[in-house]
């Protein structure tokens, strides 16, 4: 479909959910994108995927009362991430453990509570893969406000974030409220989550969260540039995804992660610095007795600051 066609629909009153969808694809994308550094700084994607699953069973009370999806999803999702904060004080059991049994707790009550619903087979497909039909304004307006509150969020307390992403301990010894900080940090990725999911899915949603941001950081040293780059890369996808799901009626959400991870697989291999195939280069060009740049010296360096 030519893009100009793709135009004229969008503006075609008949198909009002389509701006809708797009909307709400690009603003979580962005949203998801800025939140993932911290992610993928700290190397917490399976948070991200724990998240996910337990946002759930609030979409499957919301289903049920004919209540907002993003608001059910938010109040399950902010609940189990303070309870997994909580119970990860406790170090005799390590977090990822923690995380790996709310995950599977979480997501079993949803298909139970669910599965009492009319209308089962339908409303799960729609839950774990997303849908760009029927969707309220009342919750483009509320993914707008949530994403301007994470975003705000994420200014305010940018510098405590990443303190704590680099090194926790230090962090403490600064004063930092590291506790507190992790759950801002897990509600912060629960409401990027959920903000996600009308679109993206259930499944696919952590790829918005983790892909665009693992891009970024092989494209960059600097953190600040990472932190542009990260929601550039997943707004793009969003509307590069959406345009071909529309094209070529492929389902959206899994066409925005192809269209993610495409964009990934090209940093890896052509990143300017960190690209496999730029350091393959780069080790034939370097003279024999030159040593190659010790791992991690980028940080050392100071390329990648939690100040910036």
């Amino acid at each position: 479909m030519p893009i100009t066609d793709f135009l004229t629909d969008l503006l075609n009153p008949d198909l009002a959910f389509l701006p809708k969808a797009l909307a709400i694809a690009v603003m979580s994308s962005i949203v998801c994108g800025v939140v993932g550094c911290y992610v993928v700084l700290r190397g917490m994607a399976f948070i991200g995927d724990a998240v996910a699953h337990a946002v759930f069973p609030g979409l499957a009370i919301a289903f049920v009362l004919q209540g907002s999806l993003v608001l059910g999803g938010a109040v399950a999702g902010v609940a189990t991430a303070l309870l997994i904060a909580i119970f990860s004080q406790n170090r005799r059991v390590k977090e990822d453990s923690l995380i790996g049994v709310f995950l599977v707790a979480t997501f079993a009550l949803g298909i139970v509570i669910i599965s009492q619903a009319p209308g089962y087979s339908g409303s799960l497909q729609q839950f774990l893969f997303g849908s760009i039909t029927g969707i309220p304004d009342r919750d483009l307006y509320l993914v707008g406000i949530t994403g301007l509150v994470i975003l705000g969020l994420v200014l305010a307390l940018h510098k405590e974030f990443v303190a704590v992403c680099l090194d926790r301990e230090m962090a403490r010894s600064m004063g930092l409220p590291v506790f507190w900080l992790d759950i801002v940090l897990y509600v912060l990725v629960t409401l990027a989550v959920v903000i996600s999911l009308q679109t993206i899915g259930n499944i696919l949603v952590l790829a918005l969260l983790i892909t665009p941001a693992a891009a970024a950081r092989l494209l960059t040293d600097r953190l600040g540039v990472m932190m542009l780059l990260a929601p550039t890369i997943g707004g793009t996808s969003a509307l590069v995804g959406l345009y071909l799901s529309w094209s070529y009626d492929t389902p959206v959400g899994g066409t925005i992660v192809l269209v993610a991870t495409t964009i990934f697989l090209t940093a890896w291999l052509l990143a300017p610095r960190h690209g496999l195939l730029t350091k393959r280069r780069t080790r034939i060009q370097r003279p024999s007795g030159e040593a190659e740049p010790a791992a991690g010296s980028a940080i050392a360096a100071g390329h990648v600051s939690p100040m910036r």
